[in-house]
């Protein structure tokens, strides 16, 4: 049973975020403190009712059908366990959270691990009106996702703004539908910016606020006094489940660069292209190049070809800024590099023998060479029911593949598949079968055809090479 929750009755001194919209429009942001009580006593409302109409509510279904167990065909085992035991049933999978029309056309920001696996999705207005949604584009790196409202006419949007423009203690609001409870509106401030090492998604350069965030409340946004987004709410720190005053959202920037993906109509995210391996600098490093304090990206290597080798960086490099702004690791680097647009020019600070260097690199899409060629390994091998693809730049920068060079990408592992009974798992490198290197895919497949007393695998898996053995 659920226990009374008991809502706090927002005080006079919350109010003061709204005193910015009215002296000086909705999109000029005043810092000050108020002047006066009645500059005190302002409403959060406006900026509220210009946003909620666009905070929609999403949810995904899954319907799976559990095998009949073989033991079924047994009269005794019938006797013992009841008719209806091992009966093939269908079990639906569910997930709540919510989302932002950030387009007319019907163009919903969300979480990917709110439909994550989901075949089958639906959004609720905030005026009540249910619509069926189009998944557009997933994107499991940044941990967003855009749907599409099957519906006609117009719908309310909200307008997205700029993160750069934000500081620490700035107000925010956050509007989501924690619990399932409804539509729920909470306030807080910027708590810090440019947040890494989180662990929630590959690019890590996150807003963090105290405004409350809670299961439900994931693909919300997070909006400024301006009534503008500047963030995804994604995940939170807590010890219980709910909120303890420390959530995450994705920057405006990040959501941009995948809107703009899904609106090209691409079936992934088209990003910037470094081609290099950096290196957190700890205090042992930056003692021995002589810097100040640890901070940066270090060079450790160029990929030949690569836009990094092109523009002349080296190992042992230290990148300290992009276009003026501060690279603190190389988190921060990948998600600035990453929200550049392609084509243009990015200008990089670099510490280089004790020298400050500047180095343009140009902002291009990793190749994909060799093509793909895509193959599904037949069921009867270790690798059945994968799909597997040529490793290539766009291939390891899509799907987060570090330092393997050559070999064969697991695409795709079905869950019920003989490659994900065994272990195996999309991202898998796979290097060599029975002691003979693996190039492209039709010599994988080709090598798992062959009947054999046993399988020798040597795969790379997040930069850890191992190899095991299967029987034939």
């Amino acid at each position: 049973m659920l226990k009374a929750i008991v809502l706090p009755r927002l005080t006079p001194t919350f109010a003061v975020l709204m005193m910015l919209a009215s002296n000086s429009g909705l999109h000029a942001q005043t810092r000050e403190v108020p002047a006066s009580r009645a500059q005190v006593q302002l409403s959060l409302a406006p900026v509220v009712k210009r946003v909620a109409p666009a905070v929609v509510n999403v949810y995904g279904t899954r319907v799976e059908t559990q095998r009949q167990s073989p033991f079924f065909a047994d009269p005794m085992f019938r006797r013992f366990f009841g008719e209806g035991f091992g009966v093939p049933q269908e079990r639906v999978q569910r997930s709540l959270g919510s989302g932002v029309i950030v387009d007319p056309a019907g163009l919903v920001v969300t979480n990917n691990h709110v439909i994550a696996n989901m075949t089958e999705v639906r959004v609720a207005l905030a005026d009540k009106r249910e619509f069926e949604a189009e998944i557009v584009l997933r994107d499991p790196r940044s941990d967003l996702a855009v749907l599409r409202i099957k519906g006609n006419g117009a719908f309310p949007t909200a307008e997205l703004g700029g993160d750069d423009a934000m500081e620490v203690g700035d107000f925010v609001i956050a509007i989501g539908n924690p619990f399932g409870v409804g539509q729920t509106v909470t306030q807080g401030i910027v708590s810090a910016l440019a947040r890494t090492q989180v662990g929630i998604s590959d690019y890590q350069s996150f807003i963090q606020t105290d405004a409350a965030i809670n299961p439900g409340n994931s693909g919300g946004p997070l909006v400024d006094t301006s009534g503008r987004v500047v963030g995804i709410n994604t995940a939170i720190f807590s010890r219980s489940g709910g909120s303890m005053g420390i959530g995450f959202a994705i920057p405006a920037a990040m959501v941009r660069v995948v809107l703009g993906s899904a609106k090209t109509g691409g079936k992934s995210v088209r990003r910037p292209w470094l081609g290099a391996k950096l290196q957190t600098v700890s205090s042992e490093i930056a003692e021995s190049l002589g810097l100040e304090r640890p901070t940066g990206a270090l060079v450790v290597s160029t990929v030949a070809g690569s836009p990094a080798r092109t523009a002349g960086l080296k190992p042992g490099d230290v990148v300290i800024a992009m276009d003026g702004q501060p690279i603190d690791d190389p988190d921060s680097f990948g998600y600035r590099f990453a929200t550049r647009p392609l084509g243009a020019t990015a200008r990089l600070t670099v510490l280089r023998g004790g020298q400050r260097v500047e180095v343009p690199i140009e902002l291009a899409v990793a190749p994909e060479q060799p093509p793909r060629d895509p193959v599904k390994i037949a069921a009867n091998s270790p690798l059945g029911g994968a799909t597997v693809v040529n490793l290539s730049p766009a291939v390891a920068e899509e799907m987060s593949i570090q330092g393997a060079e050559q070999g064969v990408a697991l695409q795709e592992v079905p869950d019920d598949s003989p490659a994900s009974r065994l272990g195996f798992q999309p991202g898998d490198v796979i290097l060599a079968v029975n002691g003979r290197k693996v190039e492209t895919t039709r010599d994988l497949d080709r090598a798992m055809r062959n009947r054999a007393g046993y399988w020798q695998i040597t795969l790379d898996r997040k930069g850890q090479v191992v190899t095991t053995m299967f029987g034939g």
